[in-house]
C-alpha cells in the first residue's frame, strides 16, 4: 500500500489495475479473442408482458439502441386478460441472446422471459398477391401448401399460407413463377411443445431463471456490468 500525492493511502492511478478488453456494440465488456470465436445462432425468445400502451415501442427502442439483430417480432394477447406475448426471432451470439433476455426482463411491463427450444411449435403466416393469368395452376400450388385463396379476380389472386419458416419459404419460391405482385409476412410465433411452459412462471413448477418477481432487482446487472439504457 502506498500514499498518493495528496497523502491518501492506496495505489496511485498508474498503479491501479485496468480491465483488459473493451465493450462491444451491446455495451458488454468482452475479450476480443473470445468475441472472435463466438458464432451467431438463431433463437426464439418469448416474453410475457403487461398489455399496455407503449410496450412494443419500448421493446423495439431497446433493440434499436443496443443494435441487436432482430429477424422478426410478433405480439398478441394471451389467455390472461391484460397480458400479451411477444415472440422474437433473433440472430446473435450466445452472449447477445443472453443480453436480450436480461434487458427485456428489465422493462417495467415484463412478467417473464424465456428462450424456446428447437422442438417448439413454430408457425407464421404469409399473404401473397400474384398475377391471375393462370388461376388453375395458382390454385394447385395453393392446395399443395394447404393454403387458402382469399381473393380471386381477373388480374390478381391473393392466397394465404401458414406453417413453419421452411414451408413458407418454399411456398414463396413456388409462387414466383406466376409473378408475385405483393407480399405480407408476419414473422414467426411459437409455443413450447406439450405441457412445458413457454415462458418461466406460466405454470406451477416452471423454471425461474428469467422470472420477473417482487424480489427481482429490476436494475441489477449481470457480471459484465452492462449499462442500463432504460434508466
Amino acid at each position: 500500500m502506498t500514499q498518493n500525492q495528496k497523502g491518501l493511502a492506496g495505489p496511485t492511478p498508474e498503479e491501479r489495475p485496468h480491465p483488459e478488453g473493451r465493450r462491444n456494440s451491446h455495451g458488454e465488456r468482452i475479450d476480443p479473442e473470445a468475441e472472435a470465436e463466438q458464432e451467431p445462432r438463431s433463437a426464439v425468445v418469448s416474453a410475457l408482458v403487461e398489455h399496455e400502451p407503449g410496450v412494443l415501442a419500448r421493446v423495439s427502442g431497446l433493440f434499436s439502441r443496443r443494435q441487436f439483430n432482430i429477424e422478426s417480432l410478433t405480439v398478441g394477447p394471451t389467455t390472461v386478460e391484460g397480458h400479451a406475448r411477444i415472440t422474437l426471432v433473433v440472430e446473435e451470439t450466445e452472449a447477445g441472446i443472453d443480453q436480450i433476455k436480461k434487458q427485456l426482463l428489465k422493462l417495467t411491463p415484463a412478467i417473464a422471459v424465456g428462450e424456446l427450444g428447437n422442438d417448439a411449435v413454430r408457425a407464421e403466416l404469409v399473404l401473397l398477391k400474384v398475377e391471375g393469368d393462370e388461376p388453375d395452376k395458382v390454385h394447385a400450388i395453393t392446395q399443395m401448401y394447404e393454403g387458402q385463396t382469399l381473393d380471386a379476380g381477373p388480374r390478381t389472386i391473393t392466397v394465404q399460407i401458414t406453417g413453419d419458416q421452411q414451408k413458407i419459404d418454399d411456398a414463396i419460391d413456388a409462387f414466383r413463377q406466376f409473378g408475385i405482385i405483393e407480399i405480407a409476412r408476419t414473422g414467426q410465433t411459437a409455443l413450447a411443445r406439450g405441457d412445458t411452459p413457454t415462458t418461466p412462471g406460466e405454470s406451477p413448477g416452471a423454471s425461474s431463471e428469467y422470472r420477473h418477481s417482487d424480489d427481482h432487482d429490476q436494475h441489477a446487472d449481470d457480471s459484465t456490468q452492462t449499462p442500463n439504457y432504460d434508466d
